[in-house]
């Protein structure tokens, strides 16, 4: 497994600073939310998309992929039961996937809550439904960047619709493309009613990517979540990526965020090899 840091906290760093100071905290990754770079990701053109990837592996870094996907977005949703923004956001996701190439990246985190959840008068079903027409729709394309699309539960207290590991299994069997996958978040699994390690036993085998945080929004190590046994399910399952650390909440400073999340997951890891 490789640490990746998320770049959003690092709000007023130059993407060069911000991947110098990841690989000098020890971390081979940085994932990318779209809106730290512009409105949309069509705005930063294909020289500045060739600029930034260059930067990163100038300091050592990879630019694993985006997350974020829609967040700052206006007229896309999901789950919208106008036709036409759901057209417009299968050919947005489209667009994403060729920067997150451009970049050098080749995954695609899908969380975005607010862009997602059901609409007055749209049910679960329709919603599914839809979901997995707009999916099986753009999955192509997508494929052809080199890009996988990881579908994230994620809490009933963000959003109401793919609230669990099972729910996001069920859309992703409907789906059923080898490039969309499982995410798995640790916030988001202490949500449900089962243990976490039970979760990552019974979904790590399918997961394309895994976040690491504290339940309460917080790096790991900032919060009472136990990570030992998380990284001896994640071993135990077979799961050998990427795991990158994504916070909410930006407190104390975003040097001590970096430097402490990778202390304690190495730490953690250490221990969980044992």
């Amino acid at each position: 497994m490789q640490f990746a840091m998320c770049n959003e906290l690092y709000e007023n760093w130059s993407f060069g600073d911000t991947c110098r100071f990841l690989k000098q905290s020890g971390y081979d990754g940085v994932e990318v939310a779209p809106f730290t770079l512009a409105p949309r990701i069509t705005d930063v053109s294909r020289g500045r998309r060739s600029e930034l990837r260059k930067e990163a592996a100038g300091a050592g870094i990879e630019i694993i992929g985006l997350h974020w996907l829609l967040a700052g977005t206006q007229g896309l949703h999901l789950t919208s039961p106008d036709a036409a923004v759901r057209s417009a956001t299968a050919e947005y996701i489209v667009q994403l996937a060729e920067a997150a190439r451009d970049l050098g990246g080749d995954l695609m985190v899908f969380g975005s809550p607010k862009q997602r959840s059901l609409q007055p008068g749209v049910s679960r079903r329709q919603a599914f439904d839809w979901t997995v027409a707009l999916f099986k729709q753009v999955m192509a394309r997508v494929a052809d960047y080199g890009i996988t699309i990881c579908m994230e539960p994620l809490s009933a207290a963000e959003t109401d619709f793919i609230n669990t590991c099972a729910e996001a299994s069920e859309l992703i069997d409907a789906v059923g493309h080898a490039n969309f996958a499982l995410h798995l978040d640790v916030k988001a699994m202490y949500s449900e009613n089962k243990p976490i390690t039970e979760l990552i036993r019974t979904f790590g085998p399918i997961a394309h990517h895994f976040h690491a945080n504290d339940a309460n929004r917080r790096g790991p190590g900032f919060g009472d979540v136990d990570f030992v046994p998380i990284f001896d399910a994640l071993k135990k399952s077979g799961y050998n990526r990427w795991v990158s650390v994504e916070v909410f909440d930006y407190t104390p400073d975003p040097e001590t965020i970096t430097t402490k999340s990778i202390e304690y997951m190495r730490k953690s890891m250490t221990t969980a090899d044992g």
